[in-house]
Formats: structure tokens, sequence, C-alpha cells
């Protein structure tokens, strides 16, 4: 079985809130195993013997029939998630002090043109890199400063995405690794 993480976009905005336990409870009437939440942005850990697409297109639909709204679903596994957090697509930039990245996860691969979309919101603080179903971010300074908007960052993606920070993400590989 396969050590699994559905990371949830927007489980808890816009006047929605969802307890843990009610989020791991709807997990388990999935018939997934082992379910753990780790910390409370909507990052779900299980077990598994299907695909990431084959959990995505379960889980969706069903949190948003027992929720009432959608809740877009990006599986990944920890292993794909510890080669993730430790990629290094911006050397050793990410690891300077007064700087923050964010990783993003798409449902498929990027499209060949969203590594020049992205390239083109850069400024002299801000730094896009895509990876396979990932693009990250990386930021000098606070990522609540940037200039990039965030309806200017969703049209360059193209596609759904939820993010976390890369500390997240490490936190969470190194949890249940």
């Amino acid at each position: 079985m396969t050590v699994w993480v559905a990371l949830l976009r927007a489980i808890n905005v816009g006047g929605h809130t969802v307890k843990m336990e009610e989020l791991r409870s709807l997990f388990r009437d999935l018939q997934l195993a082992d379910v753990a939440t780790f910390i409370a942005s909507g990052n779900v850990v299980f077990t598994d013997d299907r695909d990431s697409t084959a959990l995505e297109s379960v889980i969706e639909p069903y949190l948003a029939e027992a929720l009432g709204y959608t809740v877009e679903t990006f599986v990944r596994s920890v292993d794909e998630l510890e080669t993730i957090a430790q990629a290094n697509v911006f050397g050793d930039a990410p690891d300077r002090p007064g700087t923050s990245m964010y990783v993003s996860f798409l449902k498929a691969e990027a499209d060949g043109e969203m590594g020049a979309r992205l390239e083109a919101l850069e400024t002299a603080a801000d730094r896009f890199a895509v990876q396979g179903r990932e693009f990250y971010w990386w930021r000098h300074g606070s990522m609540s400063d940037s200039t990039i908007k965030p309806s200017q960052l969703s049209r360059a993606v193209g596609v759904p995405a939820t993010s976390r920070n890369i500390t997240s993400v490490r936190k969470l590989v190194a949890k249940f690794s």
C-alpha cells in the first residue's frame, strides 16, 4: 500500500469550516486506511493501493456531495512529496534568510507554455520554476508583499492548483515518510 497525501484546495475558506476530525471521518467513509490530517489546512494522509488519478476521481465528488461545495483535490505519494521537497530549482536561494518559497500542485503535467507565462510575471524579488506537475514560487521577502496579484498568477497557470509553503511540505514528509 502506498502512503498518499490529498492536498485539498480551499477546504476552509469562503465561510466554510471543516473540522479535521470530520475531514478524517469523510476519508474513512471512502474506505481509505490509516487516515490522518496534518496542519489544519487541508492535508490528509492515508494509505491505499489505487493510483493518484483514481483517488482524485473518488475523493473530489464525495467531498462535493458531503460538504455541498467543490473541494479540488491533488493527490501525491509521500515519495513524490519527498522529491518535491528536495528539489533544488533555485539553487541555494530558498534557504537564504528573508525569503520564502511555495510549491503549487497541478492535476497534470504543466503545458509547455506555463513556464513562459510565469516567467513573464517575474520581478527582481519573484522567481518561478515549473517541474512536472508542480511549479515553485520563490520570493525575496514576504509573499504578501509581492506585486503579483492572484488573478495574474491564476491566468498564467491556466489550470486549478493548490499551494503549500515548502517548509510545510518538508515537515509533512519528515513526519510521514
